[in-house]
């Protein structure tokens, strides 16, 4: 047979023809590539600025009221409280609502006017190591200048020499900054947001591609029956592939577990539960197995993203932060390194376990309205 144009242009045509009928797909080709360039253009952050922060004032003086206004006024801190109550301060750094605490202790006007150089306390929470670089390597020489115009008459010589004081920095949880201690936990909610989402994507596709979804639409079973036994032994699952990165964390890469193991199974549980949903929900949507693969990456990409995973979730801009509010592996990643990091038990980690028991409910809501009794 002679080769023919003709028949390589019918073809292409046919090819085109089909690639512009699959809309979900034509979309996931558009859609992917302009999310990345938009998340990574806008959203990605390396050097995070406006972070959390609560300051303890316990001295009235004037160089407290410089340090505060120098904090505000910073690009890399933002106060959220100011308080005379240090542990009020560290109880919001315990539960994740800032980031910093900078205690200005008593006496600290005195003891500069002295001589005495006083400490000025920086407690940071090092759980997520690439969030708080850069501001305490700042906070230092930010300080020092909000101070200079305060240091006039009598103590002017000393606005040219080292601070007034000593900034004594604590790592809390992660003393060291070992990455792997905010890494390892938050591959165990990537993880499972891919194998959970596509395995779950693929249940009803797979029914559909090899023709037995007729034998399933024919059981006399209701939509959250069917459901309920797609998504249940994928929970087995989900629960096997914790139990191996777990291990893996503690005996391989000595990830601290200071919290209650019991607590973190019951928000593992919610997790597995809640991307087990979305993927039902995509198998209700796409018609073949590659639009399932492709609807999972689409989800996938977010969750890394924009939870905290890859970069600092406090250094991504509002509305960046306001769609990461809504994925279930922002809040688990919080969960996961607040059990392990902080020893954070039932009242820490309501906040963010309440929102995943709403996700869970709308996306298992969503996939059985979504539900064809149907083939067509």
């Amino acid at each position: 047979m002679n080769f023919s144009l003709a028949r390589i242009y019918a073809i292409l045509v046919k090819e085109f023809l089909q690639m512009r009928r699959d809309r979900l797909t034509l979309g996931m080709i558009l859609g992917v590539p302009l999310m990345q360039l938009f998340l990574f253009g806008f959203a990605i952050n390396f050097n995070p600025k406006a972070l959390p922060t609560a300051v303890s004032v316990d001295d009235p003086g004037t160089f407290a009221r410089s340090v505060v206004a120098a904090l505000r006024n910073s690009s890399y801190f933002d106060v959220r409280i100011e308080t005379n109550s240090p542990q009020k301060a560290r109880q919001m750094l315990q539960q994740g609502q800032v980031l910093f605490v900078v205690e200005i202790p008593v006496n600290f006007t005195r003891d500069i006017v002295r001589g005495a150089r006083p400490d000025l306390l920086v407690e940071a929470d090092a759980t997520d190591p690439a969030a708080s670089g850069f501001a305490l390597s700042a906070i230092n020489g930010l300080v020092a200048n909000a101070l200079r115009d305060d240091l006039n008459g009598p103590l002017t010589v000393r606005a040219q020499g080292p601070p007034p004081f000593n900034t004594v920095t604590h790592l809390l949880y992660n003393p060291e900054s070992n990455t792997q201690y905010s890494i390892i936990p938050g591959l165990l909610a990537v993880i499972l947001t891919m194998t959970m989402v596509l395995m779950t994507c693929l249940a009803l596709t797979r029914e559909r591609e090899r023709g037995t979804y007729e034998n399933l639409l024919a059981m006399p079973a209701t939509p959250v029956e069917i459901m309920i036994g797609k998504i249940a032994p994928n929970i087995a699952i989900g629960a096997v592939q914790s139990t191996i990165i777990l291990l893996m964390a503690r005996y391989v890469f000595a990830v601290p577990m200071i919290g209650s193991l019991a607590l973190l199974a019951l928000a593992l549980t919610i997790y597995i539960i809640a991307n087990l949903a979305v993927g039902y929900t995509f198998s209700t949507l796409a018609e073949n197995q590659l639009q399932a693969m492709q609807m999972t990456m689409f989800f996938l990409l977010p969750a890394i993203l924009l939870s905290g995973f890859a970069f600092p979730f406090a250094g991504m801009p509002l509305w960046a932060q306001d769609i990461g509010e809504v994925l279930p592996a922002t809040h688990f990643l919080r969960i996961v390194r607040g059990i392990l990091l902080k020893d954070s038990g039932a009242p820490e980690i309501w906040s963010d376990l309440w929102p995943l028991l709403l996700f869970t409910l709308a996306a298992g809501s969503l996939a059985l309205a979504r539900f064809r009794r149907t083939l067509d």
